[in-house]
C-alpha cells in the first residue's frame, strides 16, 4: 500500500510518507505527549536552579567536541529522512542529548532560558503541524491530507521545526524541572 502511494507522499522514503503523512495523526499526537509530558514534569517539579561553580575540564572539552558534531549529526539524520531511514524524531533525540550534554556541563544560558523564547520552541513544532492540517482543511481537503505538489515542502517545514521542538523538549525534561535562576539571583 505504500509503495503505491509513495509518488503522491511527497518524499520517497516509505518510513517518513508514513509517519508524516499517511499517518500524520499518530506523529501529531506524539509530539502532543512529549509536550504534555514537560508540561507535567514542570507543574510538578517547579524551578530547577542552575548549577554553580565551574564544569569539570574533561567534560566542557568533550562538550566543546561533541556538540557541534552532534548537530551536525541532527542535520544530517533530519535531511537524510526523505529518502531513507532518519527524520525529526531522530534529528531531536540527537539534538536532545547534545541539550544533556551541555546542561551537564554547566551552561548557563540566561534569562532566555526561562522566557516567552523557550515555550515557543517548545510548542511551535506541534503548532506548525497543527496549522499544516487546517491549511489543508482550508483547501478543501482532509485535516492533514497533502496536495501532492506541495506535500514534500509541507513535511520538510514541519519536521524542521518538530525537530527543534523535541531537541528542547528532551533536554528540558532531563533537566526536570522548569530553568531557574542564575546562582546568583538565588
Amino acid at each position: 500500500m505504500v509503495n503505491v502511494n509513495l509518488q503522491a507522499s511527497g518524499v520517497s522514503n516509505p518510513v517518513t510518507a508514513v509517519l508524516l503523512n499517511f499517518r500524520g495523526y499518530d506523529t501529531l499526537l506524539e509530539m502532543g505527549v512529549l509536550l504534555l509530558a514537560l508540561t507535567g514534569v514542570w507543574s510538578l517539579a517547579g524551578k530547577t536552579p542552575r548549577q554553580a561553580g565551574p564544569p569539570d575540564p574533561v567534560l566542557e572539552l568533550l562538550a566543546r567536541i561533541l556538540v557541534p558534531l552532534m548537530i551536525l549529526v541532527a542535520g544530517y539524520l533530519f535531511w537524510i529522512g526523505g529518502q531513507a531511514p532518519g527524520g525529526a524524531f531522530q534529528a531531536g533525540s540527537v539534538l536532545g542529548a547534545a541539550g544533556v550534554l551541555i546542561l551537564l556541563t554547566g551552561w548557563q544560558a540566561g534569562p532566555v532560558a526561562d522566557g516567552p523564547g523557550l515555550r515557543t520552541v517548545l510548542v511551535a513544532g506541534l503548532i506548525v503541524f497543527i496549522l499544516a492540517g487546517l491549511a489543508t482543511m482550508g483547501s478543501g481537503r482532509r485535516f492533514l491530507e497533502y496536495p501532492p505538489t506541495a506535500a514534500g515542502m509541507i513535511i520538510l517545514v514541519i519536521g524542521a521545526v518538530a525537530t527543534l521542538s523535541i531537541g528542547l523538549t528532551l533536554a528540558a525534561l532531563f533537566l526536570g524541572g522548569r530553568p531557574g535562576p542564575p546562582p546568583e539571583e538565588q
